[in-house]
This record gives structure tokens, C-alpha cells and sequence, in this order.
């Protein structure tokens, strides 16, 4: 009966979606859902089609590149990135807990990790295809916006500035979803904005142009002229009393995890930062991915007050390198807003125990948190999360070590982060330029680990 089960779980999304990754029993909170205006975020899938478990544990998948795996299931390994079956019961999962979301966020990275010589842009294009028809398979009325990210290209990372084969092909693919004028400048520089809703504009940024590996953009102020069109678009907005949510894969600010390390150059970080700044009366929200992880950050003004609220998506894949003490869950998550002025209200993060999946061979995803109730503010607007970041500071903050345990998307509750890790991961949060990163750095490195915002 399991494997007649299993087999069905397998035949295609119906099947799926009805069964196999219902939970037994509809939580009180997952009917709140139902109420109120939604929308989905994804990030990096990172498919690999090599993936199926051998007995020999170096050849389980591509993207583990010669290292032995440890425990693969049919839902994955932590050395591997996603099996089809995983991403699959991702969407499953989504399709299942809510029927009425408003849209999906999708930013980016769908191919795996695997070396350059692995894959191709037919390859990529075909991957990215894949993806996408998937998504259209288990939300065929539902408006997607995506991001490109940096293994979204072949070579990856090195996204150009001008049109190319798969800027042209991921235009063609995404049709269904964006305007005429999103796809001409998607098809051009791998950007573009719509208006998703009446006075609610998305803008997609291609922040791989900004990415340190990308050698093609190493020595331009402002490659593909998005800086220019960044600031015209939000002027724009602004203009027309219009509120907007960016999305990207490669995040600004410092990372959370390497000391004095922004995800992109440190001088176009610099400059994203000086121009959400600017237009941070407009801006109801920033979602990137890229990382992996589950992080926030809150963008400060010149005089230390919140102006905006960041969030950074955990992935769907669970790959980890080799030297990585921890990995991530597959993730998604939903967040709420105010359907009258989008601010964002909450966030639902849902997971999948990937051992548990492998070992019940049943893909049982999960609430892992609300952020309102694990965390006990009112709302994540920047004032909420500005307060709670403050109580990360604290010794021993029972806060933050839930934090960090999110972090990891419930990987292992037993490791904990201090000293070093700590400071890194608590300036992170509050402080997104040069300047002020360093001051924090600086301040925690020699006064005891207190990193107050500075006044």
C-alpha cells in the first residue's frame, strides 16, 4: 500500500496536491490564513535532474560534485541540491495550505551547482523552462513575478548588460506574467517593473550585475544603466502616490554569515543603499534570496530611524559546501499585507523536515514559525523589527538564539552563535553601509559586544 502510494505521489501534480503533502489535521491558525491578503515567496530551487539515490554515495547527484552524501531519500540530501519530487512537494505544499494568494515572488537561481562545463545556456534555458512550467502547472491563474539570479545564466554569474539568448528566452517564458514593457526591458537587461496592483509596483532587479564575481560589469559605475532606471522608475512611482515592494536575488547589505563582506561590490551597495534611502517613503518592502538562509535586515535612515523592512528567503534546495558546520531546510513562505496600503503584516515560513520527509518517505511540510507570535511584536513594518533586532543585542538573548536557529530553517537547535558569529550577525541586521557596519564592528570587536545603534 505505501509503495502503490508512493508511486501515485509520483505520477503528476493532481495526485500531489490532494494527498501527498496534505497534513493529517488543519491548524486553527492555517484556516486564519484563508482570511486577509497574501502572496508567496520562492527562492532558489536549484533543480538537479542528475539526482537519484545510489549506492555509491559519490554519485548521487552533480551538484555534490564528487563528495560522498550522507543520508539521500527520495525528498534529497544536504550535499545535493533539489530532486524534482522536492520542488514538487514545495508547490504542493503551497497550493494546498492556501487557495486565494494575491501572487508569487519567485527570486531566482533555478539551476544546480553543479561545475560550468555540466551545463550550457540551452541547458539553463531548459531548466529555467522547466521551472517555470511547473509553476504554471500547479498555478495556472496565478501571476507570478520572478528575479533572475545569478546561476540563472551560463557562465554563471556572469549576467551581461545588454540583450542576450537567455534574457531573450526567460522573456519568452514569463510572457503569461509581466507586461509588454516589463519583457522589453527584462529582454534587455534582465530588469524590469510592473504595476501589480492599483497604486502597488514591483520592481525586479537584475542585482548579479552587481555581483563581485560577475567579471563582465567589475569595472562599471552603473551597468545596464539600472541605476539610472531605478531612480527614474521610483521618481516615477513617487510622482504618481504609487507604493512599491523590490525584489532581487543578490541582497544588499552585509552578509550575515563573513565578517565585512556585502553579498555584492561594496561600491554598488553603496550606491542601492543611498537610493532606497531616498525613495524609502514609497518602498513597503525589499525580498531577496540568494543566501539560503532566513535573515532580515531594517534599513536606517542618515539619522539611525527604520525606514524599511528587508527580508531575505531560506531556500528551497538544502545544499551545504562540505566545510559548512550547518545547511538549511527547504523553505517557503507567505507573507501578509494591508491590502489598502500594502505595508506587510506577517510572515508565515513554512519547512520541510528533510530527514523526517526521507526517512516517511512522505514530504510533511510544516509551519515553522509566525513571525508576529515567535517573536512577539505587532506587525513587521521597520519600527517592529527595529525594536526586535535591539533585543538580539542583549547577552544571552533567548531572541536571537530563536533567530538564529530560523536562520538555518530548524537544521540543528543544538548550535548556537556567539561571540564573533554573533557580532557579524547582529550587524548585519541594523547597518547596511560602509560607514556604519564598520562603526558596528569596530564597537562590538573592542566594547564588550554591545552594538547599539548609534545616535
Amino acid at each position: 500500500m505505501e509503495l502503490l502510494l508512493l508511486l501515485l505521489c509520483l505520477s503528476g501534480p493532481l495526485f500531489y496536491q490532494l494527498v501527498c503533502s496534505a497534513p493529517i489535521k488543519e491548524s486553527i491558525r492555517e484556516r486564519h490564513l484563508q482570511g486577509g491578503s497574501k502572496f508567496w515567496h520562492l527562492s532558489d530551487l536549484h533543480f538537479d535532474p542528475t539526482y537519484h539515490v545510489n549506492k555509491d554515495p559519490t554519485k548521487v547527484c552533480f551538484s555534490s560534485k564528487g563528495v560522498p552524501v550522507t543520508d539521500p531519500g527520495l525528498f534529497g540530501d544536504f550535499m545535493c541540491d533539489s530532486p524534482y519530487q522536492l520542488i514538487q512537494s514545495a508547490f504542493s505544499h503551497m497550493k494546498h495550505v492556501d487557495q486565494q494568494p494575491d501572487f508569487i515572488i519567485w527570486t531566482g537561481d533555478s539551476p544546480p551547482h553543479v561545475p560550468v562545463n555540466e551545463l550550457s545556456t540551452e541547458a539553463v534555458i531548459s531548466v529555467i523552462s522547466n521551472m517555470t512550467h511547473t509553476l504554471r502547472q500547479f498555478f495556472p491563474e496565478l501571476p507570478v513575478y520572478p528575479a533572475l539570479g545569478n546561476h540563472d545564466y551560463w557562465p554563471q554569474d556572469q549576467l551581461p548588460v545588454k540583450t542576450s539568448t537567455i534574457y531573450q528566452a526567460v522573456a519568452k517564458l514569463w510572457t503569461p506574467w509581466l507586461s509588454p514593457e516589463a519583457l522589453a526591458t527584462l529582454q534587455e537587461g534582465g530588469f524590469y517593473s510592473q504595476l501589480i496592483k492599483p497604486g502597488l509596483r514591483l520592481v525586479s532587479l537584475n542585482t548579479n550585475l552587481y555581483y563581485t564575481p560577475n567579471k563582465v560589469t567589475e569595472n562599471m559605475t552603473d551597468p545596464a544603466g539600472q541605476f539610472k532606471w531605478l531612480q527614474d522608475t521610483l521618481e516615477l512611482s513617487k510622482q504618481s502616490m504609487e507604493k512599491v515592494y523590490v525584489i532581487a536575488h543578490v541582497p544588499i547589505g552585509y552578509l550575515p554569515y563573513a565578517k565585512n563582506t556585502t553579498a555584492m561590490r561594496e561600491h554598488h551597495n553603496e550606491k542601492l543603499v543611498d537610493i532606497f534611502r531616498s525613495y524609502s517613503d514609497i518602498i513597503q518592502g525589499h525580498f531577496y534570496g540568494h543566501t539560503h538562509r532566513d535573515s532580515m535586515m531594517v534599513l536606517l535612515d542618515r539619522q539611525g530611524m527604520p525606514v524599511n523592512s528587508i527580508f531575505v528567503a531560506p531556500a528551497v534546495t538544502p545544499i551545504k559546501s562540505p566545510l559548512e558546520q550547518y545547511s538549511n531546510n527547504p523553505a517557503v513562505r507567505m507573507y501578509l499585507y494591508n491590502p489598502q496600503d500594502y505595508s506587510l503584516q506577517d510572515l508565515w515560513q513554512y519547512y520541510l523536515n528533510l530527514t523526517e520527509a526521507n526517512k516517511k518517505e512522505m514530504p510533511i511540510w510544516s509551519l515553522e514559525y509566525i513571525m508576529t507570535e515567535a517573536f512577539g511584536i505587532k506587525d513587521i513594518q521597520p519600527q517592529s523589527l527595529h525594536e526586535l533586532a535591539l533585543t538580539f543585542e542583549v547577552p544571552q538573548s533567548k531572541a536571537f538564539q530563536k533567530y538564529f536557529t530560523y536562520f538555518m530553517v530548524s537544521y540543528n537547535e543544538t548550535i548556537t552563535c556567539e561571540d564573533d558569529c554573533k557580532l557579524v550577525q547582529v550587524c548585519s541586521v541594523h547597518f547596511l553601509d560602509r560607514e556604519s557596519y564598520s562603526w558596528c564592528i569596530k564597537k562590538g570587536s573592542t566594547g564588550g559586544h554591545h552594538f547599539r545603534v548609534k545616535n
